[in-house]
């Protein structure tokens, strides 16, 4: 069974003539009964009487309503791929890592309504691992994230390296590690941290970068926004290591300490120096070629490494 055949079958059940079928459906009509009579071959029954007017058989008139609903069901795809295509889509949806929902977004978002403002922005914070899984399920179009090459290495995906940023120590003023200007890992390893939960790229680095040191990572506490890390921290008792985007606002307050690790001794880090961790942009190849989403990706590129650049 063919989608053009039924077209045929509703075009004669509505003119009552094979003739003005032919018409309708701008082919021949030798075309149109062909098409019927390889519809009635598929089927095993007659679905019209050969009288003066193609009048329904019984058959013919149970199968009516199911065409027409096949049909409509074709024009409304039709038409909505035809939206996507244009641009017309009802929603665009990103999940992103805090801190660049916090502080590197928020000028791509204003610049994306602006020029699209039909397309209903949605924007969900989530720890890295747990946007990648939902991109790849299918409830979100894009993901900017901390990069785990486990997740994003299968071909559909399609990534954009943002930018590379040093891992710091968030520490109370009055902390014993708030003396050094950079804190040698001999001496962190010794104190009990704030951590991010399961889920969350930077806990999964902070542990591997323990076990590369053979030390074991004393996480006294699990939290999973920024506020809740300085509100921990600025206690005195633990300290958390953080990226340099996500201490924006510990650096402007007093009561707490910002400060940059000392070289790995181990030299197991990139370049053997200090702890860091790539910012990627995924999204998959299809729906990298809807324009809505192919425009804020281009937006993202053109809008993010500057400003971090700034930011240092």
């Amino acid at each position: 069974m063919r989608l053009e055949q039924l077209q045929a079958f509703l075009a004669i059940a509505e003119t009552g003539s094979f003739q003005q079928a032919a018409k309708k459906c701008g082919v021949t009509q030798s075309t149109i009964s062909r098409q019927i009579q390889a519809l009635e071959t598929d089927l095993g029954l007659d679905l019209f009487h050969r009288t003066g007017q193609a009048k329904l058989t019984l058959a013919g008139e149970r199968l009516l309503p199911r065409a027409r609903k096949i049909c409509q069901e074709w024009q409304i795809a039709i038409q909505e791929i035809t939206d996507l295509l244009a641009g017309k889509q009802p929603e665009l949806c990103i999940a992103a890592i805090h801190s660049l929902c916090a502080y590197y977004l928020p000028p791509v978002l204003r610049q994306f309504c602006r020029d699209y403002p039909d397309v209903q922005l949605r924007v969900t914070s989530l720890g890295s691992d747990r946007a990648l899984k939902v991109l790849k399920d299918g409830l979100v179009d894009l993901a900017i994230v901390m990069n785990n090459r486990l997740l994003t290495s299968s071909k559909e995906m399609v990534t954009e390296v943002l930018y590379e940023e040093p891992i710091e120590v968030l520490t109370a003023a009055d902390h014993p590690l708030a003396k050094y200007e950079r804190i040698p890992w001999s001496e962190l390893i010794h104190y009990p941290q704030v951590v991010f939960k399961d889920g969350y790229g930077m806990q999964r680095l902070v542990q591997d970068s323990f076990e590369s040191l053979e030390a074991t990572l004393q996480a006294a506490l699990e939290v999973n926004t920024l506020d809740a890390f300085r509100g921990v921290v600025r206690q005195g008792e633990l300290i958390a290591l953080l990226p340099h985007s996500a201490l924006v606002e510990a650096r402007q307050d007093p009561s707490l300490a910002v400060r940059p690790l000392a070289s790995n001794p181990n030299g197991s880090f990139p370049d053997g120096s200090s702890l860091t961790r790539q910012v990627i942009m995924v999204t998959t190849q299809d729906r990298l070629q809807i324009p809505p989403i192919q425009h804020f990706w281009q937006l993202v590129q053109q809008k993010v490494p500057p400003q971090f650049v700034n930011g240092e």
